[in-house]
């Protein structure tokens, strides 16, 4: 794992996760209560061995640099690290990331700076939990000069995916981006011998996705990147099939592409289930993330059921139902809260001055109900406010809120005065 390097995918603009990405870059945005996106192949890397990791960056990174900073300390007597690259002008160019393809070749410098044999590159903003050391023993045991991560879907779903065609042996003969023809999802389907091998039963109408993970060989990388491609799944990994062994490494376990407000909504609700289909509870393969040292949280007098509540909240007589509480939330009395992702404050009202004039305390007030909502982060509601989005236009917006998805997500903030209906 020594001559592996990771390079994590952090620059995208995160249209879809709008208004979560108004102010943040996709991979800095919360996650279970205390997390951040990034943090998941972070964590990943370091729990498979890999000790040098380089994160790309472009749209709005401020906190996702201030995250990473924050988080991922080594001493002076080792070789790790976990080191951002942004954007940024050179004398070869002064152009922004056009793509992930261009956002490793305008680094690729930095990154043949030591002797790494294998790159792993990897997406900022998706929920799993892999041992890269799986996929690397694989690729070295093939001799193959790319691997990428593939993971069984459904005919339905690969409509919206890179599709791999592959034969028994694994070796990928074919990349087809979200097809959409019977015909050409039909030759696409994941040969007999291969469902078989993997434990699905023979004529399963299954097809391979990419992932977004790909290994490359050192050689393999600069040649694949000696070119003007942008984009890895749209021109270099079509582009290499034809001239390189490219294998796929096909994943069963969950994985989810956090690409949308519904996407973030559900698979983070779906941590309070009693058997998520992602546990932050693995002995052996921890999550990391910025060590806050915040005090316990205090519940008085609540009714909680099928909950996550972070450290440093504070809730008086509430009723909270299927909700993730993230770190430094205030709940007052009699307010009921039922679907809602809070994703907590950034300190609390205490350590700074309050604003100036009538303004709610931070948090959320008295007599409060509150569904099928996201509130994003340093958020004020008074008391007596209703927000819920039944009733409303699937995709509106008003004074510190946005409907996406059929859910309400009050923006980072936002002060809500008393008594507002949403």
């Amino acid at each position: 794992m020594d001559l592996t390097l990771a390079i994590i995918m952090g620059g995208g603009a995160g249209t879809r996760l709008f208004p979560l990405t108004k102010e943040r870059a996709k991979p800095a945005v919360p996650l279970g209560g205390k997390y951040r996106l990034v943090d998941i192949p972070i964590s990943n890397c370091l729990n498979s061995g890999i000790r040098g990791i380089y994160v790309l960056t472009q749209f709005n990174s401020t906190s996702l640099h201030r995250h990473i900073n924050a988080s991922y300390k080594f001493d002076n007597f080792n070789t790790s690290f976990v080191e951002i690259l942004a954007a940024q002008q050179t004398p070869e160019g002064s152009q922004w990331y056009q793509g992930t393809a261009d956002a490793v070749r305008q680094n690729l410098r930095y990154f043949l700076e030591r002797p790494y044999d294998y790159f792993i590159i990897l997406s900022g903003d998706q929920l799993y939990r892999m041992d890269y050391r799986h996929v690397l023993k694989q690729h070295v045991e093939n001799g193959a000069d790319l691997t990428i991560a593939t993971i069984p879907v459904n005919r339905e779903a690969a409509t919206g995916f890179g599709i791999m065609e592959t034969n028994a042996d694994r070796q990928i003969t074919r990349f087809v981006e979200k097809p959409k023809d019977e015909r050409v999802l039909d030759g696409l389907r994941i040969p007999d011998a291969l469902l078989t091998s993997i434990g699905h039963p023979p004529k399963a109408d299954l097809y391979q996705a990419s992932m977004g993970i790909y290994v490359f060989k050192r050689r393999v990388l600069e040649e694949c990147l000696d070119n003007d491609f942008v984009d890895f799944g749209k021109n270099v990994i079509p582009s290499a099939i034809d001239r390189y062994k490219v294998m796929a490494y096909i994943f069963q376990g969950y994985w989810e592409d956090i690409g949308t407000i519904r996407a973030f909504f559900d698979a983070s609700l779906n941590l309070t289930d009693p058997n998520p289909s992602y546990s932050f509870y693995e002995p052996g393969a921890p999550i990391y993330t910025h060590p806050r040292f915040l005090p316990a949280s205090v519940i008085r007098s609540a009714a909680v059921g099928r909950a996550i509540i972070s450290e440093g909240c504070m809730i008086e007589a509430a009723s909270i139902e299927r909700c993730l509480i993230g770190l430094r939330s205030v709940i007052q009395q009699g307010s009921t809260l039922k679907n809602v992702v809070m994703l907590g404050a950034d300190y609390y009202d205490a350590e700074y001055a309050r604003p100036s004039g009538d303004v709610p305390a931070l948090g959320i007030g008295r007599d409060c109900h509150i569904e099928n909502a996201i509130i994003d982060k340093n958020v004020r509601i008074g008391d007596r406010v209703v927000i819920s989005p039944h009733g409303k236009s699937p995709d509106s917006q008003g004074d510190g809120y946005y409907i996406r998805d059929g859910l309400v997500v009050i923006e980072k903030n936002s002060v809500i005065p008393p008594g507002t209906w949403i």
